[in-house]
């Protein structure tokens, strides 16, 4: 294999120059698979609230690889033991971690692929690779299931302060203009360290990890689940749901071919084989948005509208509660709406609906966050902090709301 001209840079706007650090990682960029990546949206619609918001899993997957480095680096001046085929496993298993997403972020795993989530998804895609590169993988996927001996190379890749968000949160504030999520990534990083094989903060980093708990939780407030972007969202979502129900009704729609695979097939973990993972990925954003552009035309009433909505920006109405809305209101907005447009119960359900969103910024269960003192203690960040509060942090907010057709009430 030539292996000229592999060691390459990206230019990234949130860390400046980005290093493949050696062959194999380029390989696994360059790979089909991995490229897709640029098709898919790392914030789903989240740019019909915040225009800027248009980066790709591709760029957060590179960034994520870059603090992964920074990580690997620091802890080894630390005198922490990591060796060559450990340290590839942590790059290969970040970079990686998001190759099984669907078009627009969450949408796919509530629609057209049943019970089956984007983890799943990348562990397949994982394994396909694996056996391409002949086992090359084999440390990185044991590290991303959380089976690998050293605890804290599974809390680097998914975890209370994992590399994933360090990245997310900083470059989500960045394209979005939302400045309560830009962390310090780089001082979180320098501040790890490990102890026992677990991941511990040292304690002068202990407001840097304020910062970053707060950010995280004004960021799932401000952004993440911002009322604009979960409408579109569960739009998006009843769209597809829509198009395979028909579709399994034997109504013609038009779609690309790996979407339409998926409108056609009932599609579970039982039987997500290598066939289904190869129309996986050929699918991304683009087979979506060409479909909606096509079926805004389309005879059927719920089809025709709600993609029409999603590309006009002329979304659903959503209010958000404090308490749980009462079906019979749901119910009576419905009947508004059977009556206006003549239809039956279950196609107004798609315009008219409920649900609930929830917001944990901390989970102590999850392992914690520790804080490692000068004599050698480590306390968990709660009892650390003099500002943080466990009632507040570690509380799940939740938040019911209903949607319906701007024109009802």
């Amino acid at each position: 294999m030539n292996t000229n001209n592999k060691l390459k840079i990206f230019n990234d706007p949130i860390y400046g120059f980005i290093t493949i650090p050696n062959t194999l990682i380029f390989d696994l960029i360059a790979h089909k698979y991995f490229q897709r990546l640029r098709r898919i949206s790392q914030m789903g619609l989240s740019y019909l609230v915040y225009p800027g918001a248009h980066h790709t899993r591709f760029h957060h997957a590179l960034g994520c690889l870059h603090l992964m480095q920074n990580a690997v680096r620091i802890l080894r001046f630390k005198g922490v033991q990591i060796s060559e085929a450990e340290e590839n496993g942590l790059y290969i298993a970040i970079l990686l971690h998001d190759i099984g997403h669907g078009p627009f972020s969450h949408a796919m795993e509530h629609s057209i692929v049943e019970n089956i989530s984007h983890e799943a998804i990348s562990l397949k895609f994982m394994e396909t690779l694996n056996i391409e590169f002949k086992g090359a993988l084999d440390v990185a996927i044991s590290m991303f299931k959380g089976d690998y001996s050293r605890k804290f190379f599974g809390q680097l890749i998914s975890g209370q302060l994992d590399i994933d968000r360090s990245d997310y949160l900083k470059r989500d504030s960045f394209y979005t203009g939302v400045s309560e999520g830009n962390i310090n990534s780089e001082r979180l990083i320098s501040m790890m360290n490990v102890v026992n094989d677990e991941l511990v903060i040292e304690e002068k980093g202990i407001y840097s990890i304020e910062k970053f708990l707060t950010a995280r939780r004004l960021m799932y407030w401000q952004v993440y689940l911002h009322k604009t972007s979960l409408v579109a969202e569960q739009m998006i979502t009843r769209i597809l749901k829509r198009a395979k129900e028909l579709t399994h009704k034997g109504v013609k729609l038009e779609a690309s071919s790996a979407l339409s695979f998926f409108l056609n097939s009932s599609t579970n973990p039982t039987n997500f084989e290598a066939a289904t993972l190869n129309q996986f990925s050929l699918l991304d954003d683009y087979d979506v948005m060409s479909a909606l552009k096509s079926w805004q035309f389309h005879d059927d009433f719920v089809l025709s509208h709600l993609s029409e909505m999603i590309l006009n920006r002329t979304l659903l109405k959503i209010k958000f509660k404090n308490n749980r809305i009462a079906d019979s209101k749901v119910e009576s907005i419905k009947q508004d709406l059977m009556l206006e447009y003549t239809l039956d119960a279950h196609e107004a359900s798609y315009f008219v609906f409920n649900g609930h969103v929830e917001n944990l910024a901390y989970n102590p269960q999850q392992g914690g966050l520790k804080i490692l003192y000068k004599n050698g203690k480590i306390k968990d960040i709660i009892k650390a902090s003099d500002h943080l509060s466990s009632k507040v942090l570690s509380k799940t907010v939740t938040k019911h709301y209903i949607c319906f057709p701007k024109d009802i009430l």
